[in-house]
């Protein structure tokens, strides 16, 4: 289990300030607190001395429209035809007036509608994470509770170019085992409209602590030619982003295959989902009988929760990589399952044939797109290798019910998937930095796989 922050105490809340005025305010919040503490009170607070995180936040209505599967266009806080289109989609279903603007009645519409996709929205900001009015710690939370680090959150919204307004705060979780100092995180939230955003873009890069790692976690869709990422991914030692969120997977990871050839240092926090698998697939064929039949494989078949088939293109991609497969064919079909056939060509010429099965589920976690199972198995009735993984029993019943030629000599069943949210992935990827040898090949396998599409 993550552990759990207690009290927040807040150095400072949330400040309007100019954006000539950020560090200078930053310095009079620990100038003000003290060394020691506030009056003995409290003990001595430790300023932000790990790293730098630059958040980028979807605009609130294009992410809430995409939530609710009224829009299907890229994240990126522009309100163009698609955009409008699904505005007067929303305002004729619920009777609204139709303007194809996010009217107030229509986001607080989008607002109350995420919040029942979400649960009870006890969040206590009606069930989003963009509410500017009411600006939050929490983004941070797992990372705070380990590092003292700087904060920065820019947040694109629609509506007049009115400039970027710019607020400072800084909150540091108590923890009840520790006595000595307070670890605390500095905020610098920025919000404007997309061209706002981009316009100060040039001075984002001097909020960044110098000498220290820097992180940009961009939650809206990757854009190659956006000004904004280009500038800040430049000048980060990890570019962080979860192709769980994304729209578009099909072009979105070929954006990030893109991103890999000029350089840019990419992390998924979608990738890391897949360690226990990777861990559990390498597992099965580590006996020296079952790693000679490793050869014998020419059948892959992986189920995922329909909606995204990121995660199943990334093992996939894995999988292929690591066994030299060549991708010849892609063929996808749409109905009650999403099914992809993909083959391929081993070292051998041996045909190999992969099929991901986007599988309807009643009841759709956070997570778009979770692995179910994996069937590893071949067409060589004597050959050692059928495996079957899979998170829960019924991924397993499916799998052998799915037929093959040879039965599965090795089941494995993934351990819970609670610790897969992204804030706790992000805690982990901020331990390191630079590139991912295995996950940009997985890529590359994929964006071969994408190109031999008929």
């Amino acid at each position: 289990m993550a552990p759990q922050a207690s009290t927040i105490f807040s150095l400072q809340a949330p400040k309007d300030i100019s954006l000539t005025e950020i560090e200078a305010e930053l310095n009079q919040i620990w100038q003000s607190y003290g060394i020691t503490g506030e009056d003995g009170g409290l003990p001595a607070a430790t300023r932000a001395t790990t790293f730098t995180l630059v958040v980028y936040e979807p605009e609130e209505t294009q992410y809430l429209l995409a939530t609710l599967g009224f829009y299907n266009g890229p994240l990126d806080g522009i309100l163009g035809p698609q955009m409008e289109a699904a505005l007067r989609q929303v305002q004729i279903k619920y009777s609204l007036p139709e303007t194809g603007t996010a009217t107030p009645e229509t986001l607080a519409l989008l607002r109350e509608e995420f919040t029942k996709r979400q649960g009870n929205g006890a969040n206590g900001d009606n069930g989003s994470s963009y509410n500017l009015n009411a600006p939050s710690p929490r983004i941070a939370d797992e990372i705070a509770l380990r590092n003292p680090c700087r904060i920065i959150a820019l947040f694109p919204i629609t509506g007049e170019d009115e400039g970027v307004k710019a607020q400072v705060s800084a909150y540091c979780p108590i923890q009840k085992q520790s006595s000595s100092t307070l670890i605390c995180c500095e905020y610098i939230t920025l919000s404007g409209t997309a061209a706002a955003l981009e316009r100060v873009g040039g001075m984002i890069p001097a909020l960044l602590i110098g000498g220290l790692p820097k992180f940009l976690w961009w939650k809206a869709t990757p854009d190659p030619n956006n000004t904004l990422f280009k500038r800040l991914a430049a000048v980060c030692n990890n570019v962080i982003v979860d192709s769980c969120r994304f729209n578009e997977p099909e072009s979105d990871l070929l954006h990030l295959e893109e991103l890999v050839e000029t350089g840019v240092p990419l992390a998924d926090l979608n990738w890391r989902r897949l360690s226990a698998w990777q861990e559990l697939t390498a597992e099965a064929y580590d006996a020296p009988h079952r790693r000679a039949a490793l050869k014998e494989i020419d059948r892959v078949t992986i189920d995922y929760e329909k909606g995204n088939p990121a995660q199943a293109l990334l093992f996939l991609g894995w999988l292929a990589s690591r066994l030299e497969w060549l991708p010849v064919s892609y063929q996808k079909e749409s109905g009650d399952y999403d099914i992809t056939r993909i083959g391929f060509l081993a070292k051998d010429q041996r045909q190999v044939e992969a099929e991901l099965a986007g599988v309807p589920v009643a009841d759709v976690g956070e997570i778009i797109g979770d692995l179910t199972a994996i069937r590893l198995s071949s067409t060589n009735l004597q050959a050692d290798c059928g495996t079957v993984i899979c998170s829960e029993t019924g991924g397993c019943m499916r799998m052998e019910t799915h037929g093959g030629a040879q039965a599965a000599g090795l089941f494995q069943q993934v351990s819970s998937l609670s610790e897969q949210k992204a804030e706790a992935l992000l805690s982990q990827q901020v331990q390191r930095w630079g590139r991912e040898s295995l996950f940009e090949e997985s890529l590359g396998v994929i964006a071969k796989t994408f190109k031999t599409g008929s």
